[in-house]
């Protein structure tokens, strides 16, 4: 049904282009929009003429609430069964990893049962469903382009006569939060000179198979095609194909929650595709899907920086970056997200944010201005036309033989990525009210990957340029201290690495306590005001399930639940993708 009749304005709305004091919260970089006080209505409503759903459900109306000793508002049975999973899986995979422990081999440890289960577990889903993870990817960014040319692009998110919380360049500082975390610290260096070093060594065949991690064909033995090769390859990880499953993700929240008068959970999304049957149990599976998804998606970037600060704090000669030491730093990183969480999002994680914000630019500067400039600057040019002659091979899911690289990266990136897209969608979706789809589109695509091929350009062709001239360290150290073999070939090696320390460290509690708010939300049934001890909970779940899988088998074990995860959910994101054009469809058709 419709509602002909305009809304009135928000009561007490703030936030239009020219309130100042918004537009220097904006500026500053601020991780969370602004939250309602429990007082407040959950969600504003639609302004101006939109396609309102009417629907007999209410946010909250399935919900079990608890005021002594702790209070609780959760959903019935969403909360149950997305909790319990998670914690069943913790102690299993603790115990197994006890029970399968192998003795050290002269001193050498060995992997445990578990480890190469969860080794297993992920080669199987890569190798088996990669043309499907490449082909969903495809079909994202083929959405998002095509909603960004077509009629459907002059659809306001909140109503035809919404405006923007925020000016434009208050939005754009808050997409380049979201644009950033872990994974660029942890890959900024490692994977463009991981990429240049396989394509310049070219294919490897043993027995017929392709054996070298080289992107398509390589360039065996050109160091200039290798480094367009490489660094497109990077782009291509980081560029429009992650952020059309953000965008898919934000879109579809913002439509149903703002236009619709929906509640801000996925199963909304669907009510198109299966109308009151979402408030039951095919709801319930969405959202439960939707809670997994993110909790192994976050886990797996905080274990994944937990590893590279733990290797930062043993390259400054702290202490030994081994099981012990990693799973410390969780629970005590761990712990300050709690405190960002009970200081809330004001005092929390905006200044946490700020923080994080201003060192990573100052880092990113830093580079450009020490190390080779020239090539920084023309190599974000180079890099990007490298990625657009190379984006349709590299995202063709059939006929290739580069299995390693399209595999073990490609596939793992893509399950990541929508893992984390309930995340990241619901923080892009909650500052974006007032856009049209189209400049909606437009700086969720373009903002945010611009400034990750500037961060890859500038880190992994420095490394690229360090390895050219002779440094073998870089190539040759692990992984999580590629970064900082790096920073010791330039001026002040310990600030930089200790900031660089700072930076993944404020990325992990930020993902932890802003990860707490997004799951909290879904597993409150679309309460975005639920108690604090209920993202208390969640935040200490997913440090417990980052150490379980740390201890489990390791980066193996975080990329098996990322992918596993990241699986079923693909499905959930190509559905929503049909909703959410029905649901422009009846938009355009309202404003006719």
């Amino acid at each position: 049904m419709s509602d002909q009749t305009p809304n009135p304005p928000r009561k007490g709305h703030k936030g239009r282009p020219g309130d100042e004091w918004r537009e220097r919260e904006a500026l500053k970089g601020r991780f969370e929009p602004e939250l309602p006080e429990a007082s407040e209505e959950s969600l504003p409503s639609p302004e101006g003429p939109t396609e309102i759903i009417e629907t007999a459900f209410e946010v909250g109306q399935d919900n079990i609430e608890g005021k002594a000793p702790i209070p609780f508002d959760i959903h019935n049975p969403v909360f149950a069964i997305s909790a319990g999973a998670v914690v069943l899986f913790t102690v299993i995979t603790i115990i197994l990893q006890v029970v399968t422990a192998v003795p050290p081999i002269d001193g050498v440890p060995q992997p445990s049962g578990i480890q190469a289960s969860f080794e297993g577990l992920r080669n199987w889903v890569t190798s088996t469903f990669d043309w499907f993870f490449l082909l969903a990817g495809n079909i994202f960014v083929v959405l998002c382009l095509a909603l960004i040319v077509s009629p459907l692009g002059k659809v306001r998110l909140g109503g035809p006569e919404a405006t923007p919380d925020f000016s434009m360049i208050g939005w754009f500082a808050m997409l380049f939060a979201a644009g950033m975390g872990i994974g660029l610290m942890f890959y900024g260096v490692s994977e463009p000179l991981g990429h240049f070093q396989s394509a310049f060594g070219g294919p490897v065949v043993e027995d017929g198979v392709r054996t070298d991690w080289a992107p398509l064909n390589g360039a065996e033995g050109d160091e200039a095609a290798a480094r367009r090769l490489g660094m497109a390859a990077t782009i291509f990880h980081w560029g429009l194909h992650p952020w059309a499953i953000y965008a898919v993700v934000a879109l579809s929240l913002a439509l149903f929650a703002y236009n619709k008068g929906l509640p801000l959970t996925l199963r909304s999304v669907f009510y198109p595709l299966l109308g009151e049957r979402v408030w039951g149990w095919p709801g319930h599976v969405i959202d439960v899907m939707a809670v997994l998804a993110t909790l192994f998606g976050l886990a797996t970037s905080l274990g994944i920086g937990a590893e590279q600060a733990a290797a930062g704090f043993n390259f400054l000669g702290l202490f030994e970056a081994d099981a012990t030491a990693k799973v410390v730093l969780i629970v005590l990183i761990t712990g300050v997200a709690l405190m960002s969480v009970i200081l809330g999002v004001e005092k929390g994680v905006k200044r946490l944010s700020e923080l994080n914000m201003g060192l990573a630019v100052l880092l990113l500067f830093f580079i450009i201005a020490v190390g080779p400039t020239m090539s920084i600057i023309t190599g974000f040019f180079g890099n990007l036309g490298a990625y657009v002659k190379e984006v349709v091979p590299l995202s063709n899911p059939f006929g290739r033989d580069d299995d390693n690289f399209r595999q073990g990266w490609t596939a793992f990136y893509w399950a990541w990525w929508i893992s984390w897209s309930p995340f990241v969608g619901m923080f892009i979706a909650r500052v974006s009210r007032g856009r049209t789809v189209r400049e909606f589109l437009i700086a969720v695509l373009i903002v945010p990957m611009l400034i990750s091929v500037l961060w890859m350009t500038a880190l992994g062709g420095t490394a690229i340029s360090m390895t050219a001239e002779g440094i073998e360290t870089i190539g040759n150290a692990a992984l999580e201290l590629k970064l900082f073999e790096m920073l010791t070939h330039l001026p002040w090696t310990t600030i930089t690495s200790t900031v660089g320390i700072i930076l993944v460290i404020v990325f992990f509690v930020t993902s932890s306590d802003s990860g707490s708010l997004v799951i909290d939300t879904i597993s409150a049934g679309g309460k975005v005001n639920a108690p604090v001890p209920q993202r208390i909970f969640w935040c200490t779940i997913e440090g417990v399930v980052a150490i379980a899988l740390l201890l489990g088998g390791g980066l193996a074990a975080l990329q098996a639940m990322a992918v596993s995860t990241g699986l079923p959910f693909t499905l959930v994101l190509l559905g929503a993708s049909w909703a959410t054009v029905k649901g422009l469809l009846a938009e355009r058709r309202e404003l006719a």
